[in-house]
């Protein structure tokens, strides 16, 4: 099983290399880098979401998509990961087998207006500290802070460049995990049970908004269950056969 896994705003998606170490070996975490960061980062950043969704699903049907495969997002990669997924279905890619949003508020319930104007340099680093998955002396750091804020910049831009458009819902199972002192509210999270025809799910962890570094060891044990409930009837299936 292929989980990909896609980055948080600022972020990029080698935080989740580490899963590899703590998720078992039938799971292949699979990081997806976007423009702009990481080992991509002589390509241009971008600031809309549906774009960056088209994006990345061109580049994920060139490889083998055959293999079963999950995705994860957490925040603002929880609403491309979700866009992802329909893009992937409507180019013929096979259906996930699981999505998996993390730190995000339904689609529907989105208000991007806050994110419509670029923001200044200082308005960014306060933003930071509010959602407190920065480190003081990250924040403090000038040349650190000189490669993260146009990151930031940009994909705060996607955010209120979003635009949510009503569709079928997706085929596949969608489990959604929340922080009890995240500024989600519950009810914005339980709205993404419109956005499956199949099993949803809601799992709450405590923390805030990076419960998913903070929590890391529950997450994995549910992100693992969750997986491992998809598998089953598959392992099933090829006994009989044998």
């Amino acid at each position: 099983m292929r989980l990909i896994c896609l980055p948080y705003a600022g972020g990029s998606a080698m935080v989740y290399a580490r899963w590899r170490r703590h998720l078992p070996s039938w799971i292949d975490v699979v990081p997806l880098e976007w423009p702009g960061r990481g080992v991509r980062m002589d390509e241009p950043l971008q600031t809309d979401p549906i774009a960056l969704a088209g994006q990345l699903a061109s580049e994920l049907i060139g490889a083998p998509l055959a293999a079963p495969y999950a995705l994860f997002g957490h925040s603002l990669g929880g609403l491309i990961a979700f866009e992802l997924a329909h893009r992937l279905l409507a180019l013929g890619a096979p259906r996930p087998q699981m999505l998996f949003v993390s730190g995000t508020e339904a689609p529907a319930m989105r208000d991007g207006s806050r994110w419509k104007e670029p923001l200044g340099d200082d308005a960014l680093r306060d933003e930071l500290l509010r959602l407190k998955g920065t480190p003081q002396e990250a924040l403090e750091s000038t040349e650190i802070m000189r490669g993260a804020l146009p990151i930031l910049r940009a994909d705060f831009l996607m955010c209120g460049n979003y635009v949510y458009q009503r569709r079928q819902p997706l085929p596949c199972p969608l489990h959604v995990f929340g922080g009890d002192q995240d500024e989600t509210r519950p009810e914005a999270l339980k709205a993404w049970r419109a956005e499956t025809s199949a099993v949803f799910g809601l799992d709450m962890l405590p923390g805030d908004h990076f419960f998913i570094h903070t929590r890391q060891a529950d997450l994995l044990n549910l992100v693992a269950a969750a997986l491992a409930r998809q598998a089953l009837p598959r392992l099933e299936v090829a006994c009989e056969g044998r």
